[in-house]
């Protein structure tokens, strides 16, 4: 199995720190049963920003990605920014469906955007099933009917707070399929 790369997303709003990351890297490591590994350099995301809504364009960000990428590796970007595609308001992060790439946000994991005291154990959940998530379609897992599996849909904080942090059966399929 491809070994998992976290590269740390930077711009002005500052980047998901280094504590997060590592537990983010061992809890990944886990989850997929391969080395997970924190890249040294930090990736400037500022091309993306779209200053009229104040959010940066999360598929710009995985089309630069690709070109950093190892092709022996999955990347999965991490960033403290506010992410957004088009057609949506906001978006956790997202991925190449069967690709390589994958980004996910903290910005809206956090409970202090819904002016609620922080919380670091839901805000490093929320990180955690997010990025599985997010992983998951890289392996070409699409959203599961199953809203306690990883791979359901989340379009609301509370929703990411429902689901598990585990793979279905069904889902945990194709991936133990690419690590044995």
């Amino acid at each position: 199995m491809k070994p998992i790369h976290l590269i740390p997303l930077t711009s002005v709003n500052g980047v998901v720190g280094l504590d997060r990351l590592e537990h983010l890297a061992a809890t990944l490591a886990r989850t997929f049963r391969t080395p997970c590994r924190i890249r040294p350099e930090t990736f400037d995301i500022s091309f993306s920003l779209d200053e009229r809504r104040g959010q940066y364009y999360s598929t710009a960000i995985i089309q630069r990605l690709e070109r950093v990428a190892d092709s022996d590796a999955r990347v999965l970007g991490v960033t403290a920014c506010d992410l957004y595609v088009p057609v949506l308001t906001f978006v956790f992060g997202e991925a190449q469906l069967d690709g390589n790439c994958a980004v996910v946000s903290g910005a809206r994991l956090k409970d202090e955007f819904y002016g609620l005291p922080p919380s670091e154990n839901l805000f490093r959940e929320r990180l955690i099933k997010e990025a599985a998530h997010e992983l998951g379609h890289t392996f070409g897992l699409r959203h599961c009917a199953d809203w306690r599996c990883v791979m359901a849909s989340s379009h609301a904080v509370e929703r990411l707070d429902v689901k598990g942090a585990e793979f279905c059966r069904a889902c945990r399929k194709p991936i133990l399929q690419t690590v044995w």
